[in-house]
């Protein structure tokens, strides 16, 4: 068995100074402790440096001599500077010669007013010698935020001053100061070279500049916090290649990949803004290169992601709930092959890249620092108050007094099985989902999961990875890979969507998306039943893609106009079952309205997407659902519709059951829009529904805008449809023309309207009451006059003069007594003579009324 222990290399007894650098780490006081971040130790551990921040500003160098008698002989010549300009950090420029030369190392002091000091170590002349003094930066007066060093580059970050002009400290501008500088260099014999200050990016915000490998990591401020959405994301710059890459913390894949040629950073991620604003990624709380291109991120979360150099951004492991909180808020971490050491306070947390599961876990006596050695990358190094460790493997046998160690990496930890992975996985994801749909806010484990016996799903499919050996098992993994084949693909699908999007140009990604949303409204119209949060996407899609959704609702439906206003589906009957369902009626019915916000039903989308893109079909589009919902028995169809549709009395005026001409309506009324264009649509609704109410509605629309020539076409075409509806239209328009004459020009054709039994007394009794109540004298009164009157009376008594047919064939069955004689018809002389009597009447009631003869 193997377990994990620390072994102790230095207690600094072989460092000059070593007395000095532990107490340094036992001051407590807050004022003069040495914050762990603020020492750095060069790649092969033989020079510790300490950057003192408070209360004086200066560095202190230790180092280990090979050959400890030339550190006798040492005056002074160790690498100690006092100053009064803080110092931003040290770099270690020429490490990776350490092989060919162990007694030379070159650093590089940056100042945060631009200065940089270079200094060569040399064990043969006794120390530190000083190469020479440099000024990073161009202009004087700008500020070093920070620094870093990739292969034979220095690249640094730096505020420059704002000038005279510049607005408020306030002011986004502002607060766009920065910008990332490179400068080549090499170092020789006695001095370095430098070469001319680049321009790597400007107009960004204060970003850390951390270097691994051959990319350079550009880490949001975040003690800082800049405006609007430039702190959600980070960029990865490979200078070589010349390229960035946008990434946010909470998306495993870049948002976008670029060349680097455009160098202003608003113009780089102008694009990405809108997306990033809806985003609220973790924050960074720690990181550490990986030395190979890789960058490893402790989030506020408690996950540690990996951010590989193909810029995915990997889960790693998850440290428990509130473990921040608890340990306080120093953090150290760092990559050593297939391991992660993590140190979280004084808790030491080694863990299997490769898998996420914790090895081992150390309890140290103080916090401490994570570093790596050149020599042995494989182990994981650390700087303690009381000196130099590295972790180790411990065999142990218990047939055994003593033990053995094995200095070289962590390979001999146990095996650890993947199966036992899986099921973990199981279990927790299991714990996710019945957490959800749970009414307790007792929090369910995986330990409740293993032991309640009340869940079987999750142990079932637990019990197929765990399995050992056997044809049984390879069945059973058979048939559950089998079972997640068509996620698995869905996953890839969406992976390469993602790609397509980040790699592609404007016209690669509208095309992409146009695609997108074409499935997905097919998609989601195929569905039966539409729940609240399918409703809420759908809505969203069509506010983000009007244009897309149009032509993927033609498509999803299989729109087909002629020309000659006609519309026509070939969709099948589900999908319109899918368009035309309440949908928000439902989502009511499940949830309060806060939970549903502004959720508009299929239908009602569908309608607005008509209006403003083809605003001409919206009364055919509405005529075709109507067919669509009568053929497919949705609900009652039109003709055995009957006058209950308003006032909640009838079937369709219940809540759930609204008819779709008054759907399309409510659309209408909630866009702003030309007004007469507006009623004109609506009065079309109107005539499309086919509904009694509807169509008087519509006529007296059309009778406030003094159209007269639609009205008497409207009242031709719909009288024809029923006697009753016959009946109202011409009383309507009867009443009409008692108060006006623009109907004049139109009367022959009203007459004939005028429904069969329909007397001469309700004529006038309808003329009486609907006419104006004074008389008017002048010779330009619009009163009503007997003369319009006459064809329409003439017309009603000639019919109710006629002998009436109704009962002809009762008469003239056999079994019925014999009929009267016939009598003579009336003459012409008996006509004129009734004639005259009824219009000596008539004019004795208009005169009573007040009317003009």
């Amino acid at each position: 068995m193997a377990r994990l222990v620390l072994e102790q290399l230095s207690d600094f007894g072989d460092y000059t100074g070593g007395k000095e650098l532990t107490e340094i780490f036992k001051l407590t006081n807050n004022e003069l402790k040495s914050s762990p971040s603020n020492i750095r130790l060069s790649p092969d551990g033989r020079h510790v440096h300490v950057i003192l921040r408070k209360p004086k500003v200066g560095l202190v160098t230790f180092d280990k001599y090979e050959r400890p008698e030339l550190a006798q002989n040492q005056k002074k010549l160790d690498l100690r500077l006092t100053q009064t300009v803080p110092i931003v950090d040290i770099l270690y420029l020429d490490h990776n010669n350490i092989s060919r030369s162990r007694d030379t190392a070159a650093v590089a002091v940056v100042y945060e007013n631009g200065k940089a000091e270079f200094w060569k170590f040399q064990e043969c002349k006794a120390g530190w010698h000083l190469l020479q003094t440099s000024d990073l930066c161009n202009s004087p007066r700008a500020r070093v935020a920070s620094v870093c060093a990739c292969s034979n580059l220095i690249i640094w970050c730096e505020e420059r001053p704002p000038s005279e002009s510049t607005p408020a400290l306030s002011s986004t501008k502002n607060k766009l100061r920065y910008c990332v500088c490179r400068r080549d260099f090499e170092v020789e014999e006695g001095a370095v070279s430098l070469g001319g200050v680049k321009i790597a990016l400007h107009n960004n915000p204060k970003f850390t500049v951390v270097s691994s490998g051959e990319y350079v990591h550009l880490l949001p401020e975040v003690k800082v916090k800049p405006l609007m959405s430039i702190s959600k994301f980070f960029l990865s710059w490979s200078p070589h290649n010349d390229s960035f890459t946008v990434s946010t913390t909470c998306k495993n894949t870049p948002l976008k990949k670029l060349s680097a040629k455009e160098s202003d950073l608003k113009r780089l991620v102008t694009d990405c803004l809108g997306y990033l604003s809806t985003l609220e990624p973790p924050e960074i709380y720690d990181f550490s290169p990986t030395a190979c291109g890789g960058l490893l991120l402790l989030l506020s979360t408690g996950w540690v992601c990996l951010l590989q150099k193909d810029g995915m951004l990997r889960q790693v492991y998850k440290l428990a709930d509130n473990c921040l909180l608890k340990c306080g808020t120093h953090t150290s971490l760092c990559m050593y092959q297939d391991t992660l050491a993590l140190l979280i306070g004084q808790n030491l947390h080694l863990i299997d890249v490769n898998c996420g599961r914790e090895m081992e876990k150390i309890m140290l006596k103080k916090e401490g620092l994570l570093y790596v050695n050149q020599a042995e990358r494989c182990a994981p190094h650390l700087l303690l108050e009381t000196g130099l460790f590295v972790v180790v493997n411990k065999e142990t046998d218990s047939r055994e007094s003593n033990s053995k160690l094995k200095p070289s990496g962590l390979g001999a930890v146990e095996c650890i099985h993947p199966g036992a992975l899986l099921v973990e996985a199981v279990f927790e994801e299991a714990c996710k989902y019945y957490q959800q749909r749970s009414l307790s806010s007792t929090q369910l484990t995986v330990d409740t999961l293993k032991k309640g016996g009340r869940f079987q799903a999750p142990t079932s499919l637990a019990s197929i990875p765990s399995q050992n050996g056997g044809g049984e098992c390879t069945a059973a993994q058979d048939k559950l890979m089998g079972s997640l084949e068509a996620e698995l693909k869905a996953l890839v699908a969406l992976e390469e969507v993602k790609g397509s999007l980040v790699r592609g140009d404007v016209k690669e990604v509208e095309a992409v998306c146009e695609s997108l949303v074409e499935k997905e409204v097919a998609r989601l119209l195929s569905v039966s039943e539409l729940d609240k949060e399918a409703l809420l996407y759908l809505n969203s899609i069509f506010s983000i893609f009007p244009c897309q959704v149009w032509r993927a609702a033609q498509a999803a439906l299989q729109l087909h106009y002629n020309g000659e206003g006609s519309l026509s589906s070939r969709a099948p009957p589900d999908v319109w079952k899918t368009v035309l369902g309440d949908h928000a009626a439902n989502c009511k019915d499940k949830a309060t309205s806060s939970a549903c916000p502004a959720a508009l039903p299929v239908f009602e989308l569908l309608c607005r997407s008509v209006f403003h893109f083809q605003p001409s079909w919206l009364p055919r589009f509405l005529e075709l659902a109507q067919q669509q919902q009568g053929s497919a028995g949705l609900c009652l169809s039109l003709a055995s519709s009957t006058w209950g549709f308003s006032g909640g009395r009838g079937v369709e005026g219940r809540e759930n059951n609204v008819p779709l001409y008054k759907r399309a309506l409510c659309v209408l009324s909630g866009l702003t829009s030309d007004r007469d264009q507006l009623q004109d649509l609506e009065v079309e609704l109107l005539l499309v529904s086919g509904r009694p109410n509807a169509i008087l509605q519509a006529l007296r629309i059309l009778m406030a805008k003094q159209q007269w020539e639609r009205v008497t076409q409207v009242a031709q075409k719909f009288c024809k449809q029923s006697p009753l509806l016959n009946k109202e239209i011409f009383t309507t328009l009867l009443c009409e023309v008692a108060q006006h004459r623009d109907l004049d020009p139109y009367l022959d054709l009203l007459w004939t309207l005028c429904p069969e039994d329909l007397t001469v007394t309700t004529i006038l009794n309808l003329v009486t009451t609907s006419s104006p109540p004074a008389p008017f004298a002048d010779s330009n009164s619009s009163q009503l006059t007997i003369g319009l009157l006459k064809p329409l009376l003439r017309k009603v008594l000639q019919r109710e003069t006629k002998p009436s047919q109704r009962y002809a064939d009762i008469l003239q069955s056999p079994s019925y007594p014999p009929p009267a004689p016939p009598r003579k018809p009336p003459s012409i002389a008996a006509f004129q003579l009734l004639m005259s009597k009824c219009v000596h009447t008539v004019g004795n009631l208009l005169r009573q009324a007040g009317l003009c003869v």
